[in-house]
C-alpha cells in the first residue's frame, strides 16, 4: 500500500506513527488511515528501530503486507524533549519574554536566571545539559552590561550547545564577537522585549524550532533519525501549539488542553479583551503556552492526587491502595476509568486557574484602582480538548465545559460557554508537523477529528489577507 505522509510522534515512552493519505493531491479529499505505535528505542541508541515498529504495527492495524509512504515527517519529545536555559535582565521584563517564546516553541524550561549569571549559575548550566541556550536583556538602546556578561561566561563555558541571543538590538555585532571560533553555534534574533510593554516573541520561537531540528541529530539515540524521517522534526508540544495559532487564523479565539502522562499543558491563543488590556499590569503573548510540569495521570498522579485529597477520594468509594497497585498508565476497568476521569477534571481545572490571568484590585491615596494581571481568555469561543485522558475517557467534554467565568469570580475566563471540541483521533500534534509543508490538508484532516464542519467550511472558504490587499491594487490599477 501506497501512503502519502506518515508523521511519526517520538515520545519519551512510546512512538506512534499517523498515516495520511490525500494529502499531495490538493483535489484530493484528505484521509486520516489509522495509527501504529511500539516502544520508544532512545535508550538503545537509535529511534529508528521504534520508527519501524511503529510501521510494522500500523501495517498491521491496517491489515496489510507491504507499506511504503512518499514523505515522512516527525516530532520528538524524546529523550526529555528540547531543553533550554533562558537569561534575562528583569524577570518580569525580558527573562519572561524569553521564557514565553521558549514555551510557545514547545520548549522544556530547565532553568531561567535574571541578572548576571553567578558562578552556581554556570554549574547549574554544565549540570542540565540543555539543547539550546537562551540569552535575552534590555530593550533596544536601553540596558547592554548583563546580555554582553552572560554572553562571555557562556562562551567560557565551551559547551557544544547552539545560543540564541535575543536580546537589545546594539549588542548584536558584539554578541557575534565573543562567540566567534566557540564551540557553540551562535543564533542572533530580534529582540523578545524591545520596548517597555512590547512582546516580540514570534521570530524567538521560529529560530528556536529551526535550531532544534538542526541539532536533534545530535541527541543521544537520534544520529539516524533523517535516514528515514525526509521532511520536518519539531519539538511535539511545539507542534500542538502550531495547531492551535491556525485554528485562531481561521476560525476564532481558542485554548487547546492537553493533559498528559507527565505534564498537562495549556494552549491559549486569543489577544482579549481592550478593556482588559487597557488596565495590564504587564503585556502577554497572543498565543501562550503553560506547562505544569507536576500535573499528569501517570508519573506525576500522586501530585494530582493529593490535591484533590486522600480523603476525599476515599469517601467518594475509590480504592486507593488498589488503584495504586494495579494502574500502570492505561484504565483497564470501570473503577480506573472512573478515577482517571475525576483526576483528569482536577488536572484541567488546576491547570486552567494556574494559566489564566486575573482582575486584582489595589489601594492608594485616590483610592480603589482596577489592575489586570495575566492571560486574558475572557473571549475565548472554542475549548480543544486533546492527549488521551480526555480524548478518550468519558467525561473529557464535560470537564471542558467548565472553562466559564463563575460569578464573582476575578479570573478572566470566558463569560459565555465555549464551543467544546475534542479531537477524536487524537492527530492534533501529528497535523501540526504536517502542517507545516501542507497546511490546508492538516486544517481539514482537524475538522474530521474535531468533528466540526464549520472548521472545515472555514479553510476552503479562506482568503488570506495579502491575497486581499493584491487583489484590491490589481483592481485599482485595472
Amino acid at each position: 500500500m501506497r501512503i502519502d505522509v506518515l508523521v511519526a510522534e517520538i515520545g519519551s515512552t512510546t512512538t506512534v506513527v499517523s498515516a495520511f493519505n490525500g494529502i499531495s493531491d490538493a483535489s484530493s479529499e484528505p484521509v486520516f488511515l489509522g495509527q501504529g505505535q511500539a516502544t520508544t528505542t532512545v535508550e538503545a541508541g537509535d529511534v529508528r528501530i521504534g520508527i519501524e515498529a511503529s510501521i510494522e504495527n500500523l501495517k498491521t492495524q491496517l491489515n496489510i503486507s507491504e507499506l511504503t509512504y512518499n514523505e515522512l515527517f516527525a516530532s520528538s519529545s524524546a529523550a526529555g524533549g528540547l531543553k533550554m536555559t533562558v537569561h534575562g535582565l528583569v524577570f518580569d521584563m525580558t527573562a519572561r519574554a524569553a521564557k514565553e517564546a521558549a514555551l510557545g516553541a514547545g520548549a522544556v524550561i530547565r532553568m531561567v536566571t535574571a541578572g548576571k549569571l553567578r558562578r552556581s549559575d554556570l554549574l547549574k548550566i554544565k549540570e542540565e545539559q540543555p539543547n539550546l541556550i537562551l540569552i535575552a536583556g534590555g530593550v533596544d538602546y536601553g540596558e547592554r552590561d548583563t546580555a554582553i556578561e552572560n554572553s562571555e561566561k557562556i562562551a567560557d563555558l565551551a559547551l557544544s550547545i547552539p545560543v540564541i541571543y535575543a536580546g537589545n538590538v546594539e549588542n548584536q555585532e558584539e554578541i557575534k564577537l565573543i562567540f566567534e571560533g566557540a564551540k557553540q553555534e551562535i543564533f542572533i534574533v530580534e529582540n523578545v522585549y524591545p520596548k517597555i510593554d512590547l512582546l516580540n516573541i514570534e521570530p524567538t520561537r521560529a529560530v528556536i524550532q529551526d535550531a532544534f531540528e538542526k541539532h536533534i541529530v545530535h541527541a543521544a539515540g537520534m544520529e539516524h533519525v533523517y535516514d528515514l524521517v525526509n521532511g520536518n522534526i519539531t519539538p511535539t508540544p511545539g507542534a500542538v501549539m502550531v495547531m492551535a495559532k491556525l485554528f485562531y487564523k481561521y476560525i476564532g479565539d481558542v485554548v487547546v488542553v492537553d493533559v498528559g502522562g507527565a505534564t498537562t499543558d495549556i494552549h491559549s491563543v486569543t489577544e482579549g479583551s481592550p478593556k482588559f488590556d487597557r488596565i495590564s499590569v504587564a503585556p502577554e503573548p497572543k498565543a501562550k503556552r503553560t506547562v505544569e510540569g507536576d500535573i499528569g495521570l501517570y508519573v506525576n498522579l500522586e501530585q494530582v492526587i493529593q490535591l484533590y485529597g486522600e480523603a476525599q477520594l476515599i469517601d467518594e468509594g475509590f480504592d486507593l491502595d488498589e488503584l495504586r497497585r494495579s494502574y500502570d498508565g492505561i484504565p483497564c476497568n470501570d473503577q480506573e476509568r472512573k478515577f482517571l476521569e475525576k483526576m483528569a477534571e482536577v488536572a484541567t481545572t488546576t491547570a486552567i486557574d494556574r494559566h489564566v490571568g486575573s482582575i486584582r484590585y489595589v489601594y492608594g491615596p485616590t483610592g480603589r484602582s482596577t489592575l489586570a494581571q495575566g492571560k486574558d481568555l475572557s473571549r475565548v469561543q472554542y475549548v480543544i480538548g486533546t492527549g488521551g485522558a480526555l480524548t478518550r475517557l468519558s467525561n473529557g467534554e464535560a470537564v471542558l465545559k467548565k472553562l466559564q467565568k463563575k460569578k464573582d469570580s476575578l479570573q478572566m475566563l470566558p463569560k459565555r460557554p465555549p464551543v467544546v471540541l475534542l479531537d477524536h483521533d487524537y492527530i492534533m500534534s501529528s497535523l501540526g508537523v504536517l502542517s507545516m509543508k501542507h497546511e490546508q490538508a492538516a486544517m481539514k484532516l482537524l475538522a474530521k477529528s474535531l468533528r466540526f464542519e464549520a472548521l472545515n467550511e472555514a479553510v476552503n472558504n479562506y482568503t488570506d489577507e495579502n491575497e486581499l490587499e493584491a487583489y484590491y491594487n490589481s483592481d485599482k490599477d485595472g
